[in-house]
């Protein structure tokens, strides 16, 4: 079952189109991260999904509900997280919490119940009796987060939701967002973090310059654009290994306590049997070899270069 559906969905400021025609679906129970640089149009893309603003042209469903027609019964049912700061500078933890409950009509016992476990959850209780004012600005951040989950929902916008945190809560935020899938909510997901991404989504699209250039589970993505692999060989101190290699294909050295060959190419694994084919011949022993996977970060940039210099991102 699709939990978002958009046609052909645009918005211009002008002659300026932020969102170009995009199409998206975004099927229940998955975590589905939207990718671009900044200014590639992922906020106003949330900001049309969410009915905060309106659209210039094209369709979008949310939970089977045409957003455009009743934008009211759809925003009932998901929650959202922007990238701007939202807090009350003068509620305690715990009573920002209490009032974002009661804002969606939470009765009092659910109320108390979702406060202790946010509290606990987001690593909030020594600061529950702090004002918002009071308390750094990733506390603000994870406070922000957590108030959402006080009231039920089957759709939660997130964008950018790790922006100050450091690496011990945003991974806590990372687990309790899977924790929260596996009982049924769906996770539009947006981050400059391409680890994030990786670690979290089913699947990615990349929007750059307001179109959709990409969209795939992280795997097909780097099948379809990591053509290039990274492969590290170790040997002892060898002299003269340069003169050895000519020829063989790309790779470097660098030189530590001993020589690491580093082989990045679409054809690694050829010039990888060359290399080893050269070193058995004049005895050169291999330490250690691995192979480096291509990381997200670099399918990312690739893709986003190919689409600012007009090559098609397809393989």
């Amino acid at each position: 079952m699709l939990c978002i559906e958009a046609r052909s969905l645009s918005k211009s400021y002008g002659n300026v189109a932020a969102v170009d025609s995009i199409d998206l679906s975004v099927e229940s129970g998955k975590i589905f991260g939207f990718l671009g640089p900044n200014g590639a149009g992922k906020t106003t893309t949330i900001k049309l999904l969410t009915t905060l603003i309106p659209s210039s042209g094209g369709t979008v469903n949310i939970l089977g509900i045409d957003a455009s027609k009743d934008p009211l019964a759809a925003r009932k049912r998901i929650g959202v997280v922007l990238q701007q700061p939202s807090y009350e500078p003068t509620l305690t933890v715990e009573k920002s919490l209490e009032k974002y409950g009661m804002m969606w009509d939470v009765d009092s016992g659910t109320r108390r119940r979702r406060v202790e476990e946010l509290l606990s959850a987001f690593d909030l209780q020594d600061i529950r009796k702090k004002k918002n004012d009071d308390i750094s600005i990733g506390q603000r951040r994870r406070v922000q987060v957590a108030r959402e989950f006080m009231h039920d929902m089957d759709l939660l916008f997130l964008d950018e939701p790790t922006v100050g945190l450091d690496p011990s809560a945003r991974r806590g935020l990372l687990d309790y967002i899977r924790g929260k899938v596996r009982d049924g909510l769906t996770i539009f997901f947006t981050t400059h973090i391409l680890e994030e991404a990786e670690y979290l989504c089913d699947e990615i699209a990349i929007i750059n310059r307001g179109k959709i250039i990409a969209v795939d589970s992280p795997d097909e993505l780097k099948n379809k654009f990591g053509r290039e692999k990274t492969i590290k060989i170790r040997v002892g101190s060898v002299q003269n290994i340069s003169d050895m290699l000519q020829g063989v294909g790309s790779y470097k050295i660098s030189h530590d306590e001993g020589t690491v060959i580093v082989i990045h190419s679409a054809d690694s694994e050829q010039v990888l049997v060359k290399i080893l084919q050269v070193l058995n011949s004049n005895n050169i022993a291999v330490e250690d070899l691995s192979v480096v996977p291509t990381s997200l970060e670099e399918i990312f940039l690739t893709v986003v270069k190919n689409s600012d210099t007009g090559i098609s991102g397809e393989p």
